[in-house]
């Protein structure tokens, strides 16, 4: 499972130009999963995405996480985390968990991530039109588990 955290001060997710998940100050989440995810990687990172210190304190240095800092996370499905383009020049997707599956484990991800935060989301699988005013710029990959561990 990847998922790529970009710290936000506005962010939207469109789907046929009507917004359907928008956040003021936050954390936009791109989410991907590959072969192998499981509940246990959804749940050691969501611990990492809500604990992960990346607002600034009254010092102005990243030492608080969302949970202390206040906000909002905006959700957005993205299979192409997993893209591989070491060959070619066409990125090959298969290492991308399939779309029954995948969809199956956003929506656990999202549930439990709205146990602790506001959570916005897209749509699974639409064509999407996302926003992000990405502030910093922050943006940090976090990764667990899945195909990618495996040596």
């Amino acid at each position: 499972m990847r998922i790529l955290v970009q710290r936000s001060l506005k962010s939207s997710v469109s789907v046929d130009g009507k917004v359907v998940g928008q956040i003021d100050k936050g954390m936009v989440l791109l989410v991907g999963f590959t072969y192998g995810d499981t509940e246990k990687e959804i749940g050691y990172l969501i611990n990492k995405v809500l604990h992960l210190r990346i607002f600034d304190d009254e010092n102005g240095v990243m030492n608080k996480s969302i949970l202390e800092a206040g906000g909002a996370i905006l959700s957005v499905s993205q299979f192409t985390l997993y893209a591989d383009s070491k060959k070619g020049n066409r990125p090959s997707y298969v290492k991308a968990l399939d779309s029954i599956k995948a969809a199956d484990l956003y929506k656990i991800f999202n549930e439990k991530l709205k146990k602790f935060i506001k959570v916005e989301e897209g749509i699974f699988g639409a064509e999407m039109m996302v926003n992000i005013q990405n502030d910093g710029p922050i943006t940090i990959l976090l990764e667990k588990g899945g195909i990618s561990d495996k040596k």
